[in-house]
């Protein structure tokens, strides 16, 4: 046994002798309530049992669940993992009634927030429900001022009708700045983009060419470094700044071109129709020698067109994690006729060529086919224009996301050589396999990343970076530091103790306990806003389980949840939530605890079993 293994097993242990209780105001407010271990003892006898599957990592939330469920009439069995390729691996097999999951909506817009998870076929769907499928594409379709209903709709279904997850509570997005170190103002905190390195600057600016940036993340092993391969913790703030987008997110999540491939964008009458202008300034970076070196290859309309094709297409990678975020891709291809973006007419008035014209150096003398012809100070361009299913904006949030990043054609196509019908997992090495950028015997880095940094390789301990020398040189948007470090530290206090002691300089995620403990560090500085994290339990609803079969069971777990607790417990630094798109539409929803409903849903489950 290891001694990780080992480390689960005593935990486990410990969490079944504490009764996972916690001490709340009501608790020491009234001396005659019951504990939860005194309640546990009334109930196994004739509880019902429940299966809580979850990373040891988020114990406060498990000893909470727990408790509100032993309170109900539950006999919780704990089923901890100690890393998230573990929980993944007993969550596929179908090992839980209830998992602890969680989900942050990176793109800005509610779809995002319900499609992958929850609609028939979906990346991380486990669910089959046309109701639902029917709302989620209504919604998809329509304006903001039309789809908070069918959101509330959505939400009624999923949640109060059915009961496929109970909703826990919204996280508030945050992160400690070491300011003795950094430009604090450097370090953005955004509501749905990942953090981008490529701003961040050392106080002392001599340091940016020759100190590495010493960030932390928790997650060491990485799903794939091919960015439609992915789309969880472990990768996303990496393959973000690994590959430049069409477009990106503000910090508070308005569609811009800035710092993207493209110069402008426009929509065209209709609503299915959107045109990019790219920049010239792009090359893709290769590792030679464990540096990061120009390949000399421009980033242009063709690997546009390549990336989104495969970004839409199910069967273009094997275990292809994001392509329902694409879905509505229709066709993307290069535009070289200047005299169509003058017969078209922008959703704002005007031509298309007038909106992709405004702000521009020069403006478009030529369209060219081929990339390295482009040369934007000449009015040379290339356009690339999207057709989207039917009408769909919500196309451009996701155009935003990690996985819409540019790859390059020609590199992609000879590393990936495989049938994707008979791939080997043991044999076939497709491109952006974490094993190649591990040091050791399979090192073999082949990435060509299109953003401002390149992954150099990766161990246990830390992944290191370097900056693209070929991105936006000379511009605003070329990375100011030209090395990264990003330790892996899975434990939350180990974290902050790296960074109140220097070892590195910014820590993404602060739990909201530890609040104070950086607001009290005089060379510290805290942010903080509300994210659109929503943390949740997910339903086994695929198996042969209990719950599976019965909603009645379902909803007993559901009105055992007590939100107002969670949220006394995290010091008000949590918000109620009742969805996944609870940070981004305001249904109305509310999840309120009801010890009578429990029993009432318990009864008719039990006297529906054999």
């Amino acid at each position: 046994m290891n001694k990780k293994s080992f480390a689960v097993i005593i935990l486990a242990f410990l969490l079944v002798l504490s009764g996972c209780s916690i001490t709340t105001k009501s608790d020491t407010a009234n001396p005659t309530a019951k504990s939860a271990a005194e309640e546990t003892s009334e109930n196994t006898s004739n509880g019902v049992d429940v299966e809580l599957l979850a990373q040891t990592s988020q114990e406060s939330d498990v000893n909470i669940i727990r408790d509100q469920l032993t309170k109900n009439g539950f006999n919780v069995k704990l089923n901890l993992q100690p890393d998230f390729g573990s929980f993944s691996a007993q969550k596929d097999a179908g090992n839980y009634d209830i998992a602890l999951s969680s989900w942050t909506t990176v793109t800005g817009n509610p779809d995002y927030a319900v499609r992958s998870l929850f609609k028939t076929g979906g990346d991380y769907s486990i669910l089959s429900d046309p109701e639902i499928d029917k709302l989620i594409d209504q919604a998809a379709s329509e304006s903001p001022e039309k789809y908070t209903e069918t959101y509330k709709q959505l939400e009624q279904r999923l949640v109060f009708d059915k009961a496929y997850i109970a909703p826990l509570y919204i996280s508030l997005k945050s992160q400690a700045v070491n300011k003795d170190i950094l430009k604090p103002e450097s370090v953005r905190l955004s509501k749905s983009r990942a953090l981008a390195w490529e701003d961040i600057e050392f106080n002392d600016s001599s340091r940016n060419a020759s100190d590495p940036l010493v960030l932390t993340q928790s997650i060491s092993t990485l799903t794939s470094l091919d960015p439609i391969k992915g789309n969880d913790g472990s990768i996303n703030t990496i393959n973000t700044n690994m590959y430049v987008r069409l477009i990106n997110l503000t910090d508070d999540d308005k569609i811009t071109a800035d710092g993207s491939l493209s110069r402008n964008f426009t929509i065209a009458e209709g609503n299915s129709e959107y045109y990019f202008i790219l920049r010239d300034d792009i090359n893709f970076a290769k590792v030679e020698n464990k540096k990061a070196a120009d390949s000399g290859e421009r980033v242009g309309a063709e690997d546009v067109i390549f990336s989104l094709n495969r970004a839409k297409d199910q069967n273009s990678v094997p275990d292809h994690r994001t392509y329902s975020l694409h879905e509505h891709i229709k066709t993307v291809e290069a535009v070289t006729d200047l005299n169509a973006l003058d017969s078209i007419h922008s959703a704002d008035g005007g031509t298309v060529r007038e909106a992709l014209e405004k702000g521009l150096g020069a403006p478009i003398a030529s369209l060219v086919a081929d990339k390295t012809k482009a040369n934007n100070a000449q009015g040379k361009y290339q356009v690339v224009k999207l057709t989207t299913t039917e009408p769909f904006p919500q196309v451009l949030n996701y155009l935003g996301h990690q996985s819409a990043g540019i790859v390059s054609e020609k590199q992609v196509k000879s590393i990936n050589t495989y049938d994707v019908s008979t791939f080997d997992v043991n044999k076939d090495i497709p491109y952006g396999d974490q094993n190649t950028v591990t040091e050791g015997g399979k090192y073999n880095n082949t990435l060509y990343a299109s953003g401002p940094y390149v992954l150099i390789y990766k161990n246990d301990y830390e992944a290191v970076f370097e900056k693209n020398p070929a991105y936006m040189p000379g511009t605003e948007n070329e990375p100011k530091i030209a090395n990264i470090s990003l330790r892996f530290i899975a434990d939350a206090d180990s974290a902050l103790s790296a960074l109140r002691s220097g070892e590195i300089y910014a820590y993404y995620g602060v739990p909201e306990t530890k609040y104070e403990i950086v607001k009290s560090d005089s060379k510290l500085k805290l942010q903080t806003l509300e994210s659109n994290g929503v943390t949740y339990l997910l339903f086994n609803v695929t198996g042969n389980r209990e719950v599976s079969k019965s909603e009645d069971l379902r909803k007993a777990v559901l009105y055992s949840i007590n939100q107002d607790e969670i949220l006394q417990f995290y010091e008000g630094n949590k918000i109620k939530a009742a969805s996944t798109v609870s940070p981004l539409v305001k249904t109305g929803n509310e999840l309120t605890a009801d010890p009578a409903k429990v029993q009432q849903f318990l009864t008719s489950y039990k006297s529906q079993k054999p």
